[in-house]
């Protein structure tokens, strides 16, 4: 699916600025919390077994039991999210722990490995080497499917033909005039 230029301009209403996307109330805020709530639906998945909106396995008595809400504070300030939860109270998300408030940059993090192109396992390895974070293969695996609809539709997005690029450079040379010495800036 590629986005259509209607829903850009959509998305981009009102956006005179860059805050007006990037801030609180702008819709990349939006994105980053539905993200983080889809993977922590496919980390449900992952501990239950079974897909959301299917059947529990026969004689499984544990199941989804809705979801509660947190609020977590990082770079962009608060982001409230709606955390799932079974109903025996097993459930323990490696994304956001219990007790957790912050989330310093986790969006950037998940991001930049997705786009360094890293490996299941070298996924895991970085995981359990930065964050202590130990997780299965298996659960990587389905994170990454459950948001790989998103990243798809980001990177299959309408371009412009042209981006303006202005490069500035300048040189910084010291003068000696008489007694004196100046360092002045240069342009090329």
């Amino acid at each position: 699916m590629t986005i259509s230029k209607e829903l850009l301009d959509e998305l981009l209403k009102g956006c005179e600025r860059p805050e007006d996307f990037l801030g609180d109330a702008g819709p990349m805020k939006e994105l980053k919390i539905r993200l983080m709530e889809r993977m922590l639906g496919a980390e449900l998945t992952a501990h239950l077994g079974y897909e959301d909106g299917k059947d529990a396995p026969v004689g499984q008595g544990n199941r989804r039991n809705g979801t509660f809400s947190k609020r977590l504070k990082g770079q962009d300030g608060e982001v409230p999210i709606a955390v799932p939860r079974d109903r025996d109270g097993s459930f323990q998300s490696e994304l956001v722990k219990k007790g957790q408030t912050r989330i310093d940059g986790i969006d950037d993090k998940i991001v930049g490995l997705y786009a360094a192109g890293l490996s299941v396992r070298d996924t895991r390895a970085h995981l359990e080497d930065v964050y202590g974070l130990q997780v299965s293969p298996d659960l990587i695996s389905r994170v990454t499917d459950a948001v790989l609809d998103e990243v798809r539709d980001w990177q299959s997005r309408a371009l412009e033909r042209m981006y303006p690029l202005v490069i500035f450079d300048a040189l910084r040379v010291k003068i000696r005039d008489a007694d004196s010495r100046m360092a002045k800036n240069k342009s090329v």
